[in-house]
C-alpha cells in the first residue's frame, strides 16, 4: 500500500486526487493533506480519506479545523510550519497542487531521496525552475508532472531519447475567446473569461487559460521539466482538448498524448506510476468525436502568450517576474478593476522596467524577487485602473 500526502487539497486538483483515492480502497492511505484558508473543506477532506494529520496555512482557521476533527484521531496545525510539516511526513507520493508562489517552499520540503512528487504547481518551475530542478536532482527526488499537458509529454517522451527530440507541442483550448475579436475581448468581463468550454479549474488558472498566459508558463515549465531549449518548444490551438501533448522525433515519429479533459487521467497515472491504477474516467471514442483541428495561436488577440514566450527566451529573472506580475494583474481583473488587455499591459511594463539578472537559487531568493515583482505591478494598477473607468 503506498502512502500519499496531498498538498492543496481543497483546490480542484486536490479534490479529483480525493475522489480518485476514494475509488482505489486498500491501495493507498493517506498520510497527510493541506489547504489554505477552508477548514471546512479541509476537514471533510481529511476524514473521506482517513488522513493522519490536517494543515491549514490560515492559522485564524485551526480553531475550526480542530473543532472539525475532534474525536476523529487526525491530529492538525495551522501555519507554514505546519504546511511544512504535512510535506516532509513520511509519504511515498507527495502531490504538489497548493497554487501559486505560495507553494513553492513546501513542494521543495518535500523533497528526498526516491519520493515522488506529482507537480501540479505552475510556479515553482516559472518561479524558480532551475534552482527547483537542480534540487530536485540534488535530492534524489522524482518529479512526475501532473497537468494534463505536461503528463502527456511525459508518457511520450518514454518513447524515445531526450536526444531524439526534435520538438515538444503543448496544445491549448483557446479557452472561451478563441474566435472572438479582439474588440470582443476588449469588452469581457471576469464572468465571460471564467467560461471555459472544456476543463473546470479555479478562477485564476482559467483566466490564464483565457488570455493564453497558461500556455506560456506551461512552455516555461516544460523547458525546465524536460530540459529542452526553447526553440524546441512550441504550442498550437486545439479546441478539442483531447490531444494533450506531442512529441516529434528526428526520424519523423511523432507520439501523441490523447485523453478525454478530465484531470483525473493524469493525477491516476502519477498515483500509480509505473503502473496504471483503474479509474471511472469517460474514455476516449474517437468515431463519436468526429474530427480533431489545429490552429496557429493569435499573439494579437492573445499577447500574453507572446510575453510568455520573450521570457522564456530571455532567461534570467524574466519568467518570475512574469509570473508574479500576472498574478496580480489576473487578481485586478477578477476584481473589476482592470481590464482584459490591461493584464498582458501590466506585464510587459513589468518586463521592461524591472532587471532580468540571474535567476533565483533559492527559495528565498525566489521569494524575494516575487515580492519585488508585485509591488511593482501593485504601483501600476492605478493607471490601468482609471484607463478602465
Amino acid at each position: 500500500m503506498a502512502s500519499v500526502s496531498i498538498l492543496g487539497v481543497t483546490g480542484s486538483v486536490g479534490r479529483s486526487t480525493v475522489e480518485l483515492l476514494r475509488h482505489a480502497p486498500g491501495r493507498f492511505e493517506v498520510e497527510a493533506v493541506a489547504g489554505g484558508h477552508d477548514a471546512r473543506a479541509l476537514a471533510a477532506a481529511a476524514i473521506a480519506v482517513g488522513a493522519k494529520f490536517a494543515a491549514i496555512y490560515d492559522a485564524r482557521a485551526v480553531a475550526l479545523l480542530a473543532d472539525l476533527l475532534s474525536g476523529t484521531g487526525i491530529a492538525c496545525g495551522a501555519g507554514p510550519e505546519a504546511l511544512t510539516e504535512a510535506a516532509q511526513r513520511p509519504a511515498d507520493i507527495v502531490i504538489g497542487a497548493i497554487s501559486g508562489v505560495a507553494g513553492l517552499a513546501p513542494t521543495v520540503a518535500a523533497f528526498g531521496p526516491g519520493r515522488r512528487i506529482a507537480l501540479a504547481n505552475k510556479e515553482c518551475l516559472v518561479a524558480a525552475g532551475a534552482f527547483f530542478m537542480a534540487e530536485a536532482q540534488r535530492t534524489g527526488t522524482i518529479l512526475l508532472p501532473l497537468d494534463s499537458e505536461h503528463n502527456a509529454i511525459f508518457q511520450a517522451l518514454a518513447c524515445g531519447r531526450i536526444e531524439d527530440v526534435e520538438r515538444v507541442t503543448i496544445t491549448a483550448s483557446g479557452g472561451p475567446f478563441r474566435q472572438a475579436s479582439r474588440e470582443e475581448i476588449a469588452r469581457a468581463g471576469p464572468q465571460d473569461a471564467l467560461r471555459h468550454p472544456n476543463w473546470s479549474m479555479g478562477a485564476k488558472i482559467t483566466i490564464d487559460s483565457a488570455t493564453l498566459m497558461n500556455k506560456g508558463l506551461e512552455l516555461i515549465e516544460a523547458h525546465h521539466l524536460f530540459a529542452l531549449p526553447p526553440e524546441r518548444l512550441e504550442t498550437v490551438v486545439h479546441p478539442e482538448s483531447v490531444v494533450h501533448g506531442l512529441v516529434a522525433y528526428r526520424d519523423g515519429s511523432v507520439m501523441a498524448g490523447l485523453a478525454m479533459p478530465d484531470m483525473r487521467v493524469p493525477i491516476a497515472h502519477c498515483l500509480g506510476f509505473p503502473g496504471r491504477i483503474e479509474t471511472s474516467c469517460r474514455r476516449l471514442d474517437l468515431v463519436r468525436l468526429g474530427r480533431l483541428t489545429f490552429e496557429a495561436p493569435d499573439l494579437v488577440r492573445f499577447p500574453a502568450l507572446g510575453l510568455a514566450l520573450e521570457a522564456l527566451a530571455a532567461g534570467g529573472r524574466a519568467a518570475s517576474i512574469l509570473n508574479a506580475a500576472n498574478e496580480v494583474a489576473v487578481a485586478a481583473f477578477l476584481d473589476g478593476r482592470i481590464g482584459m488587455f490591461d493584464i498582458a499591459a501590466t506585464v510587459a511594463e513589468c518586463l521592461a522596467t524591472l532587471p532580468s539578472g540571474v535567476p533565483p537559487a533559492s527559495v528565498e531568493e525566489a521569494l524575494a524577487l516575487d515580492q519585488e515583482a508585485r509591488q511593482f505591478a501593485l504601483s501600476l494598477l492605478p493607471k490601468f485602473a482609471a484607463k478602465a473607468s
